[in-house]
């Protein structure tokens, strides 16, 4: 067999290529309006979604937009596309100005619009930092501060976006209601547990089940510093999203084009394909990244023992979104640098103790793990006895929340650069 760190970049490549918007957008685009069609959109997959809009797009049909990714997200322009969508980038995970200046920019974009219109809204992971409109009383430095504190915090994207959608003024439904009464189709590529439509992208087109009272229970849970009036303003339900059976939603369509599960589906395609066993755990794994990663070590190392429910050789498989809670620090003792798939495989290689026969690749699947350079890390039965070579020590890695300054050292950062699309974490373990 290939060396088993190439297989295992094999399927992460199988799940990323899954996801790519021009594969999966062409079955779900509505026939063009008798009015004109406007394109507003956010999220990692922005401007990959925009182009596949526009290649597929009838040519003598109308058509313009907005659409925000993160900087250096844009994916290449292919030659001979014209250009009918305005991509601009702005910062993830913490908004800034240029995020701010877009949202504004597709509230007014939004005006005027009339029942023989259409809106296609192309929404993916990271719109909840990139399409930022603070609430009433909220400024862009308090927005920043509060996203700090969340992404700090340990809580889950679900309660992360509940608390982002009553603090603005575009998220939660509030961006389909400015559409009004132009009919509005929602484009997605799902990156949360369960596909739900409201909580990707803090759901801007979508209407919003949750209260001002779930997100005022969530910032008392996690010690969330607001500002008082704002904190008063979620006692008092003043802040609240567009409810399910709104008359702003009548008609609006909303169509799933890529989600976990369909890029889980395609690794284990390819595995078997190179004649592996292939498990599926799930595509919703949630809970602290390292702890994740020990629960995937017993079961890979009963793999490897013949032991369990899985028959090597094998691969399993997962995704979802974990969690990393940051832990504190002695005064001066740097941060540590690293994201989700990082810390899982710090987790797991700490638990696999150096178990022969069993290599593990974890990455996020828009190829940024967190905000660093990389999209994740690789683990491998030599992992430990290699770094300890180097004087470093994974306990001591884990309490400073420092994954990158652990692999990276021994060459196992996966790095990839942007896909260009999102559908969340990617794990894999192979054992032999």
């Amino acid at each position: 067999m290939t060396d088993p760190q190439t297989v295992l970049r094999q399927l992460y490549d199988a799940a990323v290529q899954r996801a790519l918007p021009l594969h999966n957008t062409a079955a779900h685009l509505p026939s063009p309006p008798m009015g004109r069609t406007l394109v507003l959109g956010a999220g990692k997959a922005g401007g990959a979604m925009a182009q596949a809009v526009e290649a597929l797009w009838p040519a003598d049909k109308p058509l313009s937009g907005l659409v925000v990714t993160r900087y250096h997200h844009t994916p290449p322009r292919p030659a001979g596309l014209p250009e009918r969508i305005e991509v601009v980038e702005a910062a993830h995970p913490v908004p800034d100005a240029a995020g701010l200046q877009a949202a504004e920019r597709m509230v007014q974009l939004a005006q005027g619009l009339t029942a023989n219109d259409l809106v296609l809204c192309l929404i993916s992971g990271g719109g909840s930092a990139l399409l930022t409109l603070p609430a009433e009383g909220l400024s862009l430095q308090d927005k920043q501060a509060i996203n700090r504190q969340l992404l700090l915090s340990g809580a889950n994207i679900a309660e992360m976006n509940c608390v982002r959608k009553h603090l603005s003024r575009i998220k939660g439904g509030r961006l389909a209601a400015a559409c009004a009464p132009a009919r509005v189709v929602t484009l997605t590529i799902s990156d949360v547990p369960g596909d739900d439509p409201s909580i990707i992208a803090s759901g801007p087109t979508v209407p919003d089940a949750s209260s001002c009272a779930d997100a005022l229970a969530i910032v008392r849970r996690y010690g969330i510093d607001l500002p008082a009036p704002i904190e008063a303003a979620l006692s008092q339900g003043t802040l609240e999203t567009p409810k399910p059976g709104g008359a702003a939603f009548a008609g609006h369509e909303v169509h799933m084009i890529a989600t976990p599960q369909q890029s889980l589906e395609a690794a284990a395609d390819a595995a078997r394909a190179l004649g592996l066993n292939a498990y599926i755990l799930s595509d919703e794994i949630e809970g602290e990244s390292r702890e994740v990663g020990k629960v995937h070590a017993a079961l890979a190392r009963a793999a490897a023992k013949g032991q369990g429910p899985f028959h090597k050789p094998c691969v399993i498989l997962s995704g979802g979104e974990t969690t990393v809670t940051v832990r504190a620090q002695p005064a001066g003792t740097p941060r540590g640098r690293g994201g989700r798939a990082g810390e899982f495989c710090l987790g797991l290689a700490q638990a696999l103790q150096g178990q022969a026969g069993v290599w593990a690749l974890a990455a996020d699947t828009d190829g940024i793990d967190g905000v660093e350079d990389n999209a994740g890390a690789r683990v491998g039965p030599d992992t430990l006895a290699r770094s300890a070579a180097q004087g470093r020590k994974v306990a001591e890695h884990l309490q400073r929340n420092d994954a990158y300054g652990f692999f990276e050292p021994l060459g196992d950062l996966v790095v990839t650069g942007p896909t260009h699309t999102n559908v969340n974490d990617f794990r894999a373990i192979l054992v032999l």
